[in-house]
């Protein structure tokens, strides 16, 4: 009988203990921080599967960041009204947001303007040319991000438009004419054009509308190939190019490699895993304190050649041999 009271005096007093140190066991494990990204686009807001959302996801994992844990993102997106772009920047504002990713040059604006929290910016152009950063190495204020060097490639994606159609000697070119990057971009892929002895077929658009009046344009004088400049309206509009290129039979090339997935008949662009990648190291650094006009502003350093097979053939194309081992990624 003692030895049963000792051991139930045992147990009490092990439980007594338990129960005083719990409360103090549970004060030591404070929850993780839990951090807000605001996520801005011009188009839709940007979804976890889409190319965009997808590739930052994994930059910010491999940092780890995870949604659901220690991660929230805000979307918010224009659907193609720009006007509303101010409004979205103060809901993000309104969320406490630590850091805003800005995709493509008018929403980078909106947030330059509308809030002095951090930006990281992606997808906008040439931001020097475009006047939202001082410069490259000290970007100044409170934006920082990577360029998509679009411009600098021109030669190589009319380099590579020639070798699809040997017989190239006009190209057309579509550009939201309302977008000042887009314009930029026009300027210096019109100025490649000529350097190359091409003339060239300027379609601007600035709404939906204007796509069947650059259609009924070239219908009228049809080029010999097509180069698509990308933001909110193109993008939004690239099946109805998509299905132009392919009942006429016109060779069109594209910035990103999602369009060529989306039926799209060739690309040449910056890498989307390694540009999202050193955007979230961007964000990253923001996180853990660093000042984005002590971060320079990035430019990448892999591109990818994509071409789509199917689309080829529906156009009645051979791609070259040359071409296709080139590539990096053939579609079938």
């Amino acid at each position: 009988m003692q030895t049963v009271t000792t051991t139930r005096r045992a147990l009490l007093t092990l439980l007594g203990g338990a129960v005083v140190a719990w409360p103090c066991a549970v004060r030591a494990q404070t929850p993780a921080k839990v951090y807000r990204i605001g996520l801005l686009n011009a188009a839709d807001g940007v979804p976890d599967t889409s190319p965009n959302g997808a590739a930052l996801i994994r930059g910010l994992a491999r940092r780890g960041y995870a949604l659901g844990r220690n991660l929230v993102f805000e979307r918010r997106g224009a659907e193609g009204h720009l006007d509303r772009l101010p409004r979205l920047v103060d809901e993000l504002v309104a969320s406490q947001v630590d850091v805003i990713v800005t995709f493509g040059d008018p929403p980078a604006l909106a947030a330059k303007q509308g809030t002095s929290i951090p930006v990281v910016v992606v997808n906008a152009g040439d931001p020097v040319g475009t006047g939202l950063v001082e410069s490259l190495a000290r970007p100044d204020g409170h934006l920082t991000g990577i360029s998509d060097m679009s411009a600098e490639l021109t030669s190589k994606r009319l380099e590579f438009l020639q070798q699809m159609a040997p017989s190239l000697r006009r190209v057309a070119i579509l550009w939201n004419d309302r977008n000042p990057s887009m314009t930029l971009r026009y300027r210096v892929f019109a100025a490649g054009a000529q350097a190359l002895g091409l003339s060239v077929q300027p379609l601007d658009v600035r709404e939906p509308d204007d796509f069947d009046r650059a259609f009924a344009a070239m219908q009228r004088d049809m080029p010999d190939a097509l180069l698509m400049v990308t933001d909110a309206l193109t993008l939004r509009n690239r099946k109805r190019v998509f299905e132009f290129a392919v009942a006429h039979r016109l060779p069109a090339i594209y910035e990103f490699d999602s369009l060529v997935r989306d039926g799209g008949l060739m690309s040449y662009g910056p890498d989307l895993d390694e540009s999202f990648d050193r955007v979230a190291a961007l964000v990253d650094r923001i996180l853990k304190g660093a000042k984005p006009a002590d971060l320079p502003f990035e430019q990448p350093t892999r591109f990818r050649l994509v071409i789509n097979l199917k689309t080829a053939q529906a156009l009645g194309l051979d791609v070259p041999p040359t071409l296709m081992a080139l590539a990096d990624e053939v579609i079938e």
